[in-house]
């Protein structure tokens, strides 16, 4: 069943006919029966009761799987409901600032972002997006969240958040995702001032407080999650090259599939898996000439240990350049964990696949692995104090500024599904969160009959978004495990695992693993003795101590170090009471995480 659906998705992918479009469809809708069929057999059996550990967490998995619980008509009302949402943000168009363009994606509206440096012009982008996409799927979104929790009561749960954390099997896991966030706020606030400052400069005080949050269309980014689009105006020395070797890879005749090459040759270096020539064979590596295909990057497992595939349009540059050694580091995964049973060939939980595909990346793009594959003429030894502190500056925009983004997201979604009027007060507190967590406010006043949620695909398309959030510490932690094995010496940013067999070794250890056993297992694998299995952010913070240490420098002279929130910070996303403040409206598990973070810092 899972070669079929993957088939007949990979097969509209790319190549997007309506033939194809149905044919996915209908095996999406079969699929559908079937997990329904599997729920069944599984809750015929007391699965509390079995005595083999690896069966019992099998079927417990199968018996609490989520929304198969609903009787027929609502267990297809959600899908349909689901798919409708889809369907209404794939097709949402909006005008370009001068309204001489009516046909703006949002792949257009990104670019947009992050090339235009014009305050109204990005507002206007910003506006249309969210007004767009929010009224489109309130309603269907407000059923939605109906039907999923009547599913998670179904299964014993008190909401579906709740459900949706049970696939991690920690009871602690919202504490330990508080205390680690705690522990990164602190390297943020200084982050936030400093950009803050920069872009005081650069639009003036009529746009941006130079003591308040910042506004969420000047980030580079339609959510503002992350800000490396703005490097060009928050660069520390601006006099120095940026770590951008698109210029080399063509000048030296790089291909598509030369990228991929050297991609697979990072992990043969390693002691890990080639590639299988099915993969050579069958994937997409280049954009279609002779038809419509989705250009999103994506690895692929087909599920029969075989057949496994890479989807990307790749052009000769930087980013492709990384891009192709992260979605090949998901196929490594799929080879390593192959020979488990189905339900364990997976990541081992949520955000670990991320995770593993980002840890490589933080060597693939550091100066020392740059220039050991002949890319950069100078090593991470050889490199100035100031591209130090550079491309530091450019990796903290990608990672710590989408740590509260990334944390914040399934914490509306846990106020939205455990609040008895969660659904009527989404949007002040998707505002409220993200001033809170994020330091960021709204470009003008937004209607609490609003879903600027919506405008993040992962509310609408039913995904968690709590996993990346864990896969960003999860990062951090395997690098570190990794670079460990080399025998690493000197500042962590600068390790490049490529050709040590010893950090292949524990790389291919934990992957072999799949979802065979718990997370924490995993982690403790990865430690060597060393911590017990947590989920940490001490190895985050010594990747980033150099620019830590540099921001506190930099901030001296700043008045806030964070961000002032003021009535009419409040005014922008929720009506004012009397003359004194603003209604905060918040639940008591809100207050508690709240709480738990303020209490660490």
């Amino acid at each position: 069943m899972c070669f079929r659906v993957s088939s007949a998705q990979w097969a509209y992918s790319t190549n997007m006919t309506d033939f194809n479009k149905r044919r996915m469809i209908e095996e999406q809708t079969l699929k559908a029966k079937f997990d329904k069929v599997s729920w069944r057999k599984a809750t015929e059996f007391d699965w509390t009761r079995m005595p083999d550990p690896t069966v019992r967490r099998q079927l417990r998995m199968l018996a609490t799987k989520d929304r198969v619980a609903l009787s027929d008509e609502k267990y297809n009302e959600i899908h349909h409901l689901i798919s409708e949402m889809k369907d209404a943000y794939a097709h949402v168009r909006i005008c370009d600032a001068a309204a001489s363009r009516c046909d703006f994606d949002l792949t257009d509206a990104q670019r947009f972002m992050a090339q235009t440096r014009d305050a109204a012009s990005l507002r206007h982008t910003w506006l249309q997006w969210h007004d767009a996409i929010g009224p489109r799927v309130r309603n269907k979104f407000m059923r939605y969240v109906d039907l999923a929790n009547q599913a998670a009561r179904l299964n014993g749960f008190s909401d579906a958040s709740e459900a949706a954390d049970t696939v991690y099997e920690d009871a602690r896991l919202q504490d330990e995702l508080a205390q680690t966030f705690g522990r990164i706020l602190p390297l943020y606030k200084e982050l936030f001032a400093y950009v803050r400052s920069k872009l005081y400069v650069a639009y003036g005080p009529d746009v941006v407080r130079i003591d308040g949050p910042l506004p969420a269309h000047l980030l580079g980014n339609m959510w503002a999650q992350e800000w490396s689009r703005i490097y060009d105006l928050v660069v520390p020395y601006p006099e120095f090259d940026k770590f951008d070797v698109t210029g080399e890879l063509l000048r030296q005749g790089y291909t598509p599939l030369r990228i991929f090459q050297m991609a697979e040759e990072f992990y043969t270096s390693l002691g890990l898996k080639p590639m299988p020539p099915e993969f050579w064979r069958s994937s997409m590596l280049e954009r279609p000439k002779s038809r419509e295909a989705q250009c999103t990057a994506s690895a692929w497992d087909f599920c029969n240990r075989i057949d496994y595939r890479i989807k990307q349009c790749t052009e000769v540059d930087m980013e492709n350049f990384a891009t192709a050694h992260h979605e090949m580091a998901h196929i490594e995964y799929y080879l390593h964990y192959s020979e488990q049973p189905f339900l364990f060939r997976d990541g081992a939980n949520p955000g670990f696949h991320e995770g593993f595909a980002n840890s490589i990346l933080l060597s693939v793009v550091n100066p020392t692995h740059l220039y050991r594959v002949g890319l950069m003429n100078s090593n991470g030894s050889e490199t100035s104090y100031e591209q130090n502190i550079n491309f530091l500056m450019l990796q903290g925009l990608r990672k710590i500024a989408y740590a509260p983004f990334a944390y914040m997201m399934d914490q509306w979604r846990h106020l939205v599904f455990g609040s008895p009027d969660g659904v009527a007060r989404m949007n002040s507190d998707w505002w409220s969160l993200r001033l809170r967590l994020q330091g960021i406010v709204p470009p003008s006043r937004r209607p609490e009959n609003g879903f600027d949620a919506a405008s993040k695909r992962h509310v609408p398309f039913d995904i968690p978004y709590v996993q990346y959030y864990v896969a960003l510490l999860v990062e951090f932690q395997i690098f570190k495990s990794a670079c460990r094995a080399t025998d690493h010496r000197g500042p962590l940013h600068l390790c490049d695992i490529y050709r040590s067999r010893e950090a292949g070794r524990i790389l291919s250890e934990v992957l072999r693993m799949g979802k065979a056993r718990h997370w924490k297992e995993v982690l403790a694998v990865l430690s060597r003795g060393g911590a017990d299995g947590e989920l940490s952010a001490e190895p985050l913070l010594e990747y980033f101590e150099p620019l830590f240490d540099w921001l506190r420098t930099a901030n001296r002279k700043e008045p806030v170090i964070g961000w002032m929130s003021k009535r009419e910070d409040f005014a922008l996303y929720r009506p004012l009471v009397g003359a004194t403040g603003a209604r905060i409206w918040m639940n008591y598990r809100f207050l508690f995480v709240l709480f738990v973070i303020f209490f660490i810092i």
